[in-house]
């Protein structure tokens, strides 16, 4: 067997080893199937996550390196700190996930196309219905300025993706949600492949084999719910920031 491997579209847990991903392009392992609820769920639980264009099928990816970061090991600018501090952002969750999703999948100015199709915007509300999809909004008063989605399986956080539409909401929102992980015990956040925004936090890479070795030990949960942030939760944080 070699990839990229053709899935059964009728078993939503038909994936190949991760180790017969292709080394270029990076992590390309698998084409087909579907975005199902549980399709998705197997796929991250093995370190597999879709990544496609509207013109493309369905095209399942797991990279190595990986790229994540330790909650611990968050990285806070001065000028991050004075943004939480002071500029008036509140922090929610799981408020407005449509909306986030949308704003993640909207054009940006140095590009025109996005590889959030309408399809895996469905697919990551059904996500989010069952509580098994997450999201991490930065508000100015009433307007949603910024903020990040992603998925929790058992003590493990996949980022899927980002936006800000002011200065630092995208990095509030994700410092935020560092610090309320490691206040949950969660090991690490996913992070996929490695930026530059990422990197400036403290996401770095580390090889897929110990990648596998924590979703092998951290994501056997199936209890899902939607997440509340509290204020001792959020005056907490703030603390720590």
């Amino acid at each position: 067997m070699s990839a990229p491997y053709w899935l059964n579209y009728a078993d939503p847990g038909d994936f190949p080893a991760v180790e017969l991903a292709l080394t270029e392009p990076n992590g390309l392992l698998a084409i087909g199937g579907d975005l199902s609820v549980e399709r998705l769920v197997a796929a991250y639980r093995r370190g597999i996550f879709p990544w496609y264009s509207d013109e493309q099928p369905i095209l399942w990816w797991s990279p190595n390196p990986r790229a994540v970061l330790f909650p611990e090991q968050l990285k806070i600018s001065r000028s991050l700190r004075k943004s939480i501090r002071n500029k008036g952002f509140e922090v929610r969750f799981d408020t407005a996930f449509a909306q986030v999703i949308a704003e993640c999948a909207a054009p940006r100015s140095d590009d025109a196309g996005t590889w959030i199709t309408d399809e895996m915007r469905e697919a990551y509300i059904r996500l989010y219905q069952q509580g098994i999809a997450h999201s991490i909004e930065c508000w100015q008063g009433n307007q949603l300025v910024g903020g990040l989605y992603g998925l929790a399986l058992g003590k493990i956080f996949f980022g899927e993706s980002m936006f800000s539409r002011v200065t630092d909401t995208s990095k509030v929102a994700f410092a935020f949600l560092a610090r309320y992980l490691r206040s949950k015990s969660f090991p690490l956040i996913d992070c996929q492949v490695a930026s530059e925004h990422l990197t400036t936090l403290g996401a770095r890479n580390i090889p897929r084999t110990q990648f596998i070795h924590y979703l092998d030990e951290f994501t056997n949960s199936s209890s899902y719910s939607h997440w509340q942030l509290t204020r001792e939760e959020r005056e907490a944080i703030l603390k720590s920031i």
